[in-house]
Order: C-alpha cells, then structure tokens, then sequence
C-alpha cells in the first residue's frame, strides 16, 4: 500500500518498486532523510525510509554512518589517518588553527596527487570568545616576468591556450606561508610548528598504506609525475608505478621539506634550497618563476564575504575565489518556497541549476585578483540584483545562455577539511594543486609536485582574470562556515571539494540542513548534482549523480537539461568530497547547542570525523 502511494506519486520509478516489495523488510528505520514530498499521503517515517532507500539502492559509495556527536573537539578530513592526527593535536592543547595545519601537513602525505606543499590555500577561523570569523588567501601570484605577449610571442593565447601541465602554469606556491601564518595569527602557542608538523613527518618517514580513493587518483595522473624533464616525479612512485591501495608508501624527502619549514618557518620554504630546487625544475621545463617571486610571497589577510539566507549568514572568501558564486546563488534561491518542492525533486534540481548558471555566468567574469582589478562584490551581493536575476528564470525551460549579468544597472582537485575546538574556536581549510598532482613537476629532494593554478587565468587582455606580472588568479578552492544572523554564534563550519563543483556543492548541503533538516551526515550522503558549460558545444550539460530515480533525469531532459545519469563509480568524484561539523542541531530544534559538536564526512571519499568528549560537559 505505501510503495504503491510512492510510485503513484512519482516518489519512486517502477525499477525501484520493483525491488523495494522484496526489500521492504530489510529498510533501514535509522537512517531517515527528510520527506521529499511535503504533502505527500505517505507516513513520514515511511516517507523517509522509501526515499534512502531509493538513493541509496546498489550505490557503490553507500555511507551507512551516523553522525559524529561529541562535545570536546572534532576533526573531519578526507583521509582517517589525517583526521586521527587533528584529534592528537587537539588532545595535546593545541586549538582549532593548530590541529588545521596539522592536518594539511598529514594530507600532503596521504593523498599528494590532490593537495600539499606545491599548492596554495585558503582558512576561514571562527574565534568563539569574539564570535568572529577572519579570512586568510593563501594563494600564489604569477611570476612577474610572464606576460601575454610573451605568451604570444611562444604561440599561445585565448584561442591556443597552454596546456595544463605547461610550466608557466606554476604560480607561487602560497601553502607552506599560509600554513606558518595560520599558526601564528590564530594558534593556541601551546604546541610549536614542530610539534604541529612531527605527526606528518612521522608517516613521511615511517610510511603510511595508501587508502581507496587515495590509490585511484594517484594512479589516474601517475604519467604527470612521469613525464620528460620531471626528473624527481619518480619520488612519488614505486618503482615507476602508482603505490596500490593498502600499500606503504614513503616519502623522506616531503619530511625533510616540513622539517625545515618547522625549523626555520617561512623563509626555510622561500628561501634556500627548497626555493632553489622550485626555480630549477620550472625553469629546466621553460617556465619563468624565480627567487624573487618567491621569497617576495606574502599571506594576505582578507575580510570574508557574507550573505544572509532565511537566518543564517553564510561567509565565504572574497574573490579571487570563488566563494561568491555560492552567496549570489542563495540570494536568489531564498525569493522561493523550496521546501515544497521536495528534496531532490526536478522543480528543485531545474530551479537550483538555473540559479547556479547565473551566479557561475557572472563569477567567471568578474572573480579575479582585487588587488589588480576592481571586483563588483557588493553589487554582485546585492538582494536587488538577486531578484532581478530570478525573473529570467523560466520553470518549465532550461536555459543555454552563458551571458554575465550586470550588477551596475541595480544601482581540479583538493581536499577540504575542518576542525573545531573545546573552546568553540573553528577552522574551515582548503588545500589543493588544482589538477591531480597540478603540473606533475616534483623540485628536487622536495617530495611534493607544484600546482598548475595559473591556467585558472583568462588569456584574453579584455578579461578581468586575465594573465598578468605579479597577479593572482581565478581560484575554485573556497572553505565555507556559517553562523546564527542574530547572535553570531556559529552553525556550522563545512566545505565541499572539487574544482568548480565547490560553490555548487556548498549550495547544495547548506540547504539540505536549512531546508530539508538534515544531519551532516545525512546532507553529505545524498546524491548530488553538477552543472557545467561546456565551451565546445556552447551548452550547459547537467550530471546526475547515481541515486536520482530515472524518473527525475527524464522529467529533466523534457525541460530542455542536457543530462547525464547515472555517474557512478570513482567518476562521482565530479561531485566533490565534503566535510560539516555543526553546533548542535540547530538544522531542525532550538535544543541546547552550546555543548555538542555534530559531523559528517563524505562517502565519496577515504575519510571521517571524528571527536572526542571533554567529560566535564557531559554531566
């Protein structure tokens, strides 16, 4: 009777029936997610188990994880070992900042292709006693001898842009500063930098076995590390071959790097022979970085950038980030009634993927290096300019424009991790080379690769992103926390990896709690959706995670979405790995929330949250 109600109501496609009448009795009664239709005449409690049941039937990433509650501190990360580690500098007095840093340091072990030391990074810190929340851009800038014209001059330019791994891609690794300065500006001072970074060199020296997903992403850009003129790539192999999953690797000379940055802080990065080393390997494959650009480096501190959605304010790092493209699209979603559509539902997808193209559209123009040119965040957050960009929205059609609005006329990969303290204190951090192991270039004796983050910049001298001396580029790397509008305090610190999947990703869990009362666990499990504008075709392609009934993709396609589904497998990576840790749970009572940490971490990825109790709260 109940799975005849859900099928008659489009709950659920005829496949899925079909196997639901002989599970029925095996559905899990704990795992519940949020009615996906409001004023569906199906029990709630039934509801909920149908719609887990129907997005999670024959997943190959199914999380059956409840929740992590805890009320001393908490890690989530991508990677156990790494999260272990947060929790040891926690234990050991360190705070929020300091458990961060050690955790990017125990990333840069564990999953190289993805983040590290030849990266950049950007920390959003929530100070409990202050209740405020400061911004650090731990991004690179290009060398200054790099132009356009020269770029010209080689045969490159808008129309034949340089290949990814291409070594004038490398810009200023921007990690090691911005890790030094998170220690500095927001630390305890009861663990030292050493302290902080001995965990990391102890798995460097020791060895660690790789995990899954890990393994996966190693293997898939392996060649990079390979390729004619990367002399040392060969440092983050086996015999010339990609470590397997549960394989130990090591990495000596990544722990000798983080020794001397212990030892000597930023200037035994920028400075010397690891500066050397970094100059040598780019220049020997035609790129132009040189110890100027590098010991001139500076960590830039940045006010972050909010918005306000239904009474929550949700912050961001201003641009060159992305983060915007998050904000502008929750100022238009909050002109609608979502939670009536249903979680999931094709209204919801349709409306939230129209709205994402829009604020995408506008954020690929205008987000670019403030310091160079101006960027129009305060007209682009701009309620007026969100509401006259939800009346192009047509409900019935999708859209194929890529056009940039106008504000004025209203007046690849990266790991995400987050920690929070016994104080209150948060730490939301993002950490990435962009592509897979970025240009695949390993400096000498150095035991990290460089990102590629400069093909992040336009070639085209009419963009605002356009390559320059000196410039930062367009970033896709954005941590994210939110808090209460009224009291300040915070919700949640919470982030969602994956190149240009980030802001969509951070839109998509947000309301998953605000809107569908879910748990962290629960916003991170569920099956996600990817829009991206695809320059070959000149059209909007629309990926569905598997988990969406069929039905749904198809009522899609009738809309006018180029859609894509099922992605399964290691291809859900499109998707993004996420980590939330939350005060309390503030997503659906006003019960007490001062005392209990609640996280999840994404199934899509090798990692977990964990906590542990300060036993004095308990009682």
């Amino acid at each position: 009777m109940i799975l005849d109600a859900a099928l008659q109501k489009n709950i659920i496609s005829k496949q899925l029936y079909e196997v639901l009448m002989v599970q029925e009795p095996t559905i899990p009664t704990l795992y519940l997610l949020p009615r996906v239709h409001k004023n569906a005449s199906v029990p709630p409690a039934l509801n909920r188990q149908i719609i887990t049941s129907a997005m999670t039937s024959g997943l190959e990433f199914i999380s059956r994880r409840s929740p992590i509650v805890c009320t001393g501190g908490c890690v989530a990360t991508s990677q156990p070992l790494a999260t272990q580690i947060g929790i040891d500098i926690l234990k050991k007095g360190g705070n929020a900042a300091d458990a961060a840093v050690a955790v990017g340091a125990a990333l840069n072990v564990t999953e190289p292709a993805s983040t590290g030391l030849g990266g950049d990074c950007f920390c959003l810190f929530y100070k409990a006693d202050s209740k405020k929340i400061y911004a650090l851009n731990g991004s690179g800038r290009c060398s200054r001898a790099l132009n356009l014209e020269l770029l010209k001059q080689q045969g490159f330019d808008e129309v034949n842009p340089l290949p990814s791994t291409h070594a004038h891609n490398v810009t200023v690794p921007g990690a090691a500063a911005a890790w030094v300065d998170t220690v500095s500006l927001f630390g305890s001072k009861k663990v030292s930098l050493e302290e902080i970074l001995q965990p990391a060199i102890g798995l460097a020296e020791s060895g660690f076995p790789v995990s899954e997903v890990s393994a996966y992403l190693w293997s898939t850009a392996a060649q990079k590390l390979r390729s004619p003129g990367n002399k040392f790539g060969a440092d983050l192999l086996i015999s010339g071959q990609p470590p397997q999953h549960g394989q130990l690797f090591r990495n000596p000379s990544l722990a000798n790097t983080f020794k001397a940055l212990s030892k000597h802080g930023k200037k035994g990065f920028y400075e010397g022979r690891i500066a050397e080393a970094i100059v040598q390997v780019v220049q020997s494959n035609g790129g132009l970085l040189d110890l100027t650009d590098l010991s001139s480096h500076m960590t830039e501190e940045v006010e972050p950038i909010n918005t306000l959605y239904k009474g929550v304010k949700v912050w961001e790092i201003p641009p060159n980030s992305q983060g915007i493209t998050a904000l502008m699209a929750l100022n238009m979603l909050e002109n609608y009634s979502i939670r009536e559509w249903g979680h999931n539902s094709s209204d919801y997808v349709h409306t939230v993927t129209e709205i994402l193209k829009r604020s995408i559209a506008d954020c690929q123009w205008y987000c670019a290096d403030r310091a160079v040119v101006p960027v129009p965040t305060e007209e682009l957050l701009s309620k007026a300019y969100s509401t006259k960009q939800v009346k192009q929205i047509n409900m019935e059609r999708a859209s194929q424009s890529n056009n940039h609005g106008n504000p004025f006329e209203t007046g690849s990969d990266t790991v995400y991790f987050t920690v929070v303290d016994v104080h209150g204190n948060a730490c939301s951090f993002i950490n990435s080379n962009y592509n897979d192991f970025g240009t695949g270039l390993v400096p000498e004796g150095c035991g990290f690769p460089l990102q590629n983050r400069g093909y992040g910049f336009s070639l085209s001298s009419a963009h605002p992103n356009s390559l320059a001396p000196g410039k930062r580029p367009f970033h896709t790397i954005i941590p994210a926390m939110a808090t209460n509008a009224e009291t300040e305090d915070l919700l949640c610190s919470f982030g969602v990896m994956g190149g240009f999947m980030q802001p969509q990703g951070h839109v998509q869990v947000l309301l998953n709690m605000v809107e569908f009362e879910m748990n962290p666990q629960q916003a991170l499990d569920v099956p996600r959706f990817y829009v991206e504008y695809i320059k070959k075709d000149q059209k909007w392609h629309l990926y569905l995670e598997d988990g969406f009934p069929e039905n749904i993709a198809e009522d899609l396609k009738t809309r006018g979405h180029l859609v894509h589904w099922p992605i399964t497998g290691h291809d859900r990576k499109l998707f993004g790995r996420g980590q939330i840790i939350t005060k309390g749970d503030w997503w659906r009572s006003s019960s007490d929330i001062s005392k209990v940490w609640w996280a999840g971490s994404d199934p899509r990825g090798d990692g977990c949250a964990l906590g542990y109790c300060s036993v004095k709260d308990c009682y």
